[in-house]
């Protein structure tokens, strides 16, 4: 059972959310201007911009004029809550679906992979 290809701003969007999620970047951290994540990733800046508004619209990131992006405080626990009502509401069903036609009971996943 495949997934649908993302859109390239929600690919984008993720690589951001595990970043601040990782701790790469924390509270107050500057997150790279948008025509220099685009030049990293291969992306239009108008695709980055696109993903930094997501972060933006969820207060999230805050924008401060002339000086750049910067990752607002309590981002990453306020992300995780989002990310894991996302992962319980539209990753896991399917997943669980899948193990239910295979058969795969939880207890039957290797223990590194419960971790």
């Amino acid at each position: 059972m495949a997934e649908p290809q993302k859109p390239v701003y929600l690919r984008l969007r993720d690589v951001i959310a595990a970043s601040i999620l990782d701790g790469s970047f924390g509270d107050g951290d500057a997150l790279p201007s948008v025509r220099s994540f685009a030049a990293d990733q291969g992306a239009n800046p108008l695709t980055v911009a696109k993903a930094y508004q997501t972060f933006q619209d969820q207060n999230l990131i805050e924008v401060k004029r002339g000086i750049g992006l910067f990752v607002a405080r309590g981002a990453r626990a306020r992300l995780r809550q989002i990310e894991r009502a996302r992962f319980l509401s539209e990753t896991w069903p399917p997943v669980k679906a899948q193990m239910d036609l295979l058969e795969i009971d939880f207890a039957d996943l290797p223990e590194r992979e419960r971790a």
